[in-house]
């Protein structure tokens, strides 16, 4: 196993976050799977993620969240720690201001490496995930309001394609809707956050003539 290649692999595949702009446009959208569904003229209000990868001597493994039962969207739902940008944030600031506020992630342990593509949401956000190094195991506290359960998902496990699938469902309109899932254990990992993980797989390996045995470098 190798956490250097690993964070080589992250600092020379991402975008530096100085390059990061706030009209920056969407690499990647909940449209990619659905390219009939409709798609409406709008200015996307920006927002951020972090992905916390955490540097554990048994293997990488990336922190995420299960919103709570009592916010208004998006209940229950897996995500990484993010959220709306406040005015004159930048991706990074929202996304490290996020994770203190949703589990207590102290900003000075996390290294930010970069920032993957910008993810448009059906709901009309322009998403920026910005990867963090985590050499520690961080010590988290959700806060109840928002956050249901704090936990780690190895970074093997998200890497494997074999992992990736396309799920469904059907609205009471319109037609079907497809989105990439990618279930652990008890826990169903799909949506916005399975999308941007699979999107930052293809950033990292996507060319790589044996992409299975460069993940396994990094992370086996």
């Amino acid at each position: 196993m190798s956490l250097t290649s690993l964070r080589e692999r992250l600092v020379e595949r991402l975008a530096p976050a100085s390059a990061w702009r706030p009209d920056g446009p969407p690499m990647r959208s909940d449209f990619d799977l659905n390219p009939g569904a409709p798609r409406p003229g709008r200015t996307l209000r920006p927002a951020a993620v972090l992905v916390p990868i955490i540097a554990r001597p048994e293997g990488a493994t990336v922190l995420m969240t299960r919103r709570s039962d009592s916010l208004a969207s998006h209940t229950g739902q897996i995500a990484f720690p993010g959220g709306r940008l406040d005015p004159g944030e930048d991706a990074v600031q929202a996304a490290l201001r996020e994770a203190q506020e949703e589990v207590a992630l102290d900003s000075a342990a996390v290294e930010v490496l970069g920032v993957a593509d910008g993810y448009e949401t059906v709901t009309g956000f322009m998403v920026t995930p910005v990867v963090g190094w985590l050499v520690e195991p961080p010590v988290v506290s959700p806060s109840p309001d928002e956050v249901a359960e704090v936990f780690e998902v190895p970074w093997d496990f998200l890497m494997d394609p074999t992992n990736h699938r396309r799920d469904f469902y059907d609205p009471e309109t319109g037609p079907r809707r497809w989105f990439w899932a990618m279930p652990w254990r008890e826990r169903y990992i799909w949506g916005a956050t399975a999308a941007i993980v699979r999107a930052l797989r293809a950033r990292l390996y996507g060319d790589e003539a044996e992409p299975a045995a460069a993940v396994d470098e990094d992370a086996a």
